[in-house]
């Protein structure tokens, strides 16, 4: 006969759990590493400069928002794959991509000169800053 009690199995539970507790990674709680969309962000005298790494995407599939002092990164793409000679295929597959990110800039920027580019699956983003934010947000065009 044992001498477990019903409370024995759950409190090991929490004593697994609390030993993991210093290994956890605390600064992925909002899930932004799993949006699939890595950044840098740096900022200097006169500008706040954001990169995000979007392998395979067009400049068309990309959106780029400030609003708020965050700067929001949406890009979605569909493509499809069909084997085959004629209209009987063999094999046909599609595959469509979104990924999301916003982030919170280090400092006010002025809006309406923001500009970003898109070169090599790398969109680098370039807000001047200012002492004072604007209230509306300003889409940015993707060059």
């Amino acid at each position: 006969m044992s001498n477990m009690t019903p409370f024995d199995e759950m409190n090991r539970m929490f004593e697994r759990m609390s030993r993991g507790v210093g290994r956890m990674d605390w600064g992925d709680l909002d899930g932004s590493r799993r949006s699939g969309v890595d950044i840098d962000v740096a900022e200097y005298d006169d500008e706040v400069v954001v990169v995000a790494d979007l392998p395979g995407f067009e400049r068309e599939d990309i959106d780029v928002t400030v609003r708020d002092g965050v700067l929001s990164i949406h890009a979605e793409r569909t493509t499809a794959r069909e084997d085959g000679d004629d209209g009987a295929y063999l094999r046909r597959e599609r595959r469509a991509a979104s990924l999301r990110r916003s982030v919170s800039l280090p400092a006010a920027v002025d809006e309406d000169d923001a500009s970003a580019t898109y070169t090599n699956g790398v969109l680098t983003v370039s807000l001047p800053t200012v002492a004072d934010g604007d209230e509306d947000g300003h889409r940015i065009d993707v060059n």
